[in-house]
This record gives C-alpha cells, structure tokens and sequence, in this order.
C-alpha cells in the first residue's frame, strides 16, 4: 500500500496531492497486483499479480530490435492482455503505417499547419522532427531515422498517445488489433504483439520484452516552431491518398468529437475510475516507486509539481489514503518499512508539454516569465528539458487509457 507524503519533500510552490499509489514488485519489474486490486473497484478484468514472464532468452538474443534491460512494469498478465485484445474493424496492414516518410523546412509548411495544430514532436542529436497528428491519425506509425538513430514514431488516436521506440532494423506495422483501446503494434521480424503504451509485447516470440522508449512530445506547430526553427516536417507525400485535412475521429483545434473530453469510449476499458473525465489529458509515467498521472492543465498552471510518494509494506494502515487527509501533516508511520521517492514534474513552457525527472533533495521553483526552472540555491537557471536530474519517460495520454492500464495510479491533480 502507498499514500502520499504529505511532507515537502521537494520545496516549490506547489503543493503535490497523490491520492493513490502501487507497490513496485519486487525485482519483476511489475506493480504489486494485490494493492492495484484494491483500487481498480471497477476493473473490468482483475489485476494479476502474476505478471512475471519466462522470457525467451535466445529469441531476445536473436532479435534486431533493441530491447531495453529491464522490462517495464505491468498490472495485468500477459494472458489476460492478450484475452482483452479485440479487433479494431481493419485488418493487419489495414492502417498502412509510413515507411519512406518524406520532410520539408519549416519555412516550407505554408498554411498546410496552424499554429493551434497539434504536431508531435522529437529531437535526437539536434535532429528535430515535427510529425502533424493530422497525417498520423491517419497512419499511427512512421518508421524513420531521427539523429541516425532508427525510431518508430507511434501513435494512437483512440488513447491519445505518441510514443517513441528504437527499432534496430526492424520495421513496425499496424496489427488491426487493440487492447484498452490503445494501438497494437506488430514488428516485421518475428510478430510479435506490442500494445503502444505498455511498450511490451504480450504475445509472440518476444512477450515479455520491453522495448526502448523514444521520448515524444504532443505540441503545437506554432510552439514547435518557434523552439525548433530548424525542424524538419512530415509531409503529406505518404504514397496513400487520404484526406488530411479531416480528422475521421473529429478535431483537436478545437476538441470536438471523439476527443472531447467528457465523451464516450468506442471500446471496454480494462478499469474505469471517475476522478477525471474519460479523455482528460494527463502525463502519465512509471518511475521506481508506481505509476503516476499528472494533470496536464495543473502542471501549466503551476510550472512545477513536486511528487513524493511514500511506499509502504504489508500491513500498512489504509486510512492514510484519505484524501481528506492530504492537507494534514503526516507526522507518524505505521510501518517500519517505508520509502520515500520524489519526483518533480515541469511544464516545458516553450513546447507545452511536461516532463519528469527524480528528485535528488535539491530545492527548485519556477520562473513563469522566463519558463525556466530555478535552483534555489544556487540560484543557476535551467530550461526545462536541461535539469541535471535522471529524466523519466513520461508521455500524455487519456485519462481513461493510463488508468486503464495502470490502475493504481496516483493522481497529482
């Protein structure tokens, strides 16, 4: 069991509130399903504490693909995935993904862009690329080479969600299926199954691997633009005749449609949990201490959200999760096995979008005229993607999805 630390572990001028928390498995790289239960009331299918996997060592070792270290965290069994995934009414190939993607300058984009259009963005080695959701509704994944490095640029409109993953020499298609909504990606090498968001295969000669993750970032043209003049552009010579011009799911500038916010899901959820609206849009990350879900609008708001979370063992009280509570000073310990992680959430002003790091007991507050992140002590400034902290992966995405997904999330809103 988790709660929040109603400590300042982090001074700055927010004030965190996390109402809930999971428990980090121990060495499985998988959230303790038994808290997770407790919480996902409305799961629709149970969370499995028994999410460990046999991985197929010498497929790994054969594969082409990267695959990151560690396997990141799940709350359900890979079986249990695979028995929720459904069809999306394509077949396989049916979205063709871009694979001879083609760029222009910004100067060249013209009026083809608003400055309202969400575009996604990604910059490795100073090579910095804008990806307009308009065509990848429309595609969901582009298999490019970003800074040299081979990436797949994904993407599902159903969740919200654009991610990034290295790929080696392996290509990435549209399977046609879903699982909580959220694409199913296959790779061209073995066919293995990769849900987007769980960045995990669950099925295939790879389940249970994990790829590396490519930060992503959803903004505007106009504010991508303006931080990267020099960025090239995803154009619309796909080789497939669409109309990207319309969004077949409705529209972002504004949102309408499938993507307001209070409107309904197309498929089940894996869970359901009101604290926010179906298609509120939320950081979501996954650093050491369980999952969390950060909300956007807040986190602009503020500049900067200081997380800490306490993670507790067997026994813990369940009361401390009041959320009547969180205003209080928490002055006592149920258990002698408590640990405290803090992160520190920042609003990267010049891009609107947010970014997580760990926290390293260092004090830090935010300059809203400047965008920048100050050092308290020392008084240094930084942008927002240059603190000196270990970065985690965090990406946006429908509240409905990550809770979904993670249904022991806490929620800083």
């Amino acid at each position: 069991m988790t709660r929040l630390s109603r400590r300042a572990i982090l001074t700055a001028t927010a004030v965190t509130v996390v109402v809930t928390a999971g428990c980090l498995g121990e060495g499985s790289g998988s959230y303790d399903g038994e808290d997770s239960a407790d919480q996902a009331a409305n799961a629709t299918t149970d969370p499995d504490d028994s999410t460990a996997t046999n991985l197929d060592e010498s497929a790994i070792a054969e594969t082409a693909l990267p695959i990151a270290d560690t396997s990141l965290p799940l709350e359900y069994s890979l079986e249990s995935l695979r028995d929720e995934a459904v069809n999306g009414g394509v077949p396989k190939n049916g979205i063709p993904s871009i694979d001879s993607p083609s760029f222009e300058s910004a100067d060249d984009v013209g009026d083809r862009l608003d400055d309202g259009d969400p575009v996604f963005g990604v910059v490795i080695d100073g090579d910095a690329r804008a990806y307009p959701q308009s065509i990848l509704v429309y595609h969901e994944i582009v298999n490019d080479e970003v800074g040299g490095e081979p990436v797949a640029v994904t993407y599902c409109p159903l969740t919200g969600t654009a991610m990034g993953f290295s790929r080696g020499d392996v290509e990435f298609g549209v399977s046609g299926d879903l699982v909580n909504s959220n694409l199913i990606m296959y790779d061209r090498e073995g066919d293995s199954r990769w849900p987007q968001m769980l960045g995990t295969a669950i099925a295939g000669p790879l389940a249970g691997a994990s790829l590396e993750e490519v930060p992503v970032h959803w903004s505007t043209w106009g504010r991508w633009r303006e931080a990267y003049p020099d960025s090239r552009v995803l154009t619309d010579e796909t080789g497939y005749v669409r109309d990207y011009g319309r969004d077949p799911y409705g529209s972002y500038n504004p949102p309408e449609g499938y993507y307001a916010e209070d409107s309904p899901t197309m498929f089940q959820s894996l869970s359901t949990d009101d604290r926010h609206p179906n298609k509120r849009m939320v950081l979501g990350a996954r650093p050491p201490a369980g999952p969390i879900a950060i909300d956007i609008e807040r986190l602009a708001d503020e500049g900067l959200l200081p997380v800490g979370v306490e993670t507790t063992g067997d026994g813990d009280d369940a009361a401390a999760d009041d959320p009547a509570d969180d205003h209080e000073e928490d002055t006592t310990s149920e258990t002698s096995d408590v640990a405290e992680s803090s992160s520190l959430a920042v609003y990267d002003q010049r891009i609107d979008a947010g970014r997580l790091y760990l926290g390293d007991g260092t004090d830090y507050s935010y300059d809203h005229d400047e965008g920048t992140v100050v050092n308290d002590a020392e008084g240094t400034q930084f942008e927002a993607d240059e603190l000196p902290l270990e970065s985690v992966y965090a990406f946006d995405a429908m509240w409905f999805a990550w809770v979904g997904f993670y249904p022991s999330t806490a929620v800083v809103d």
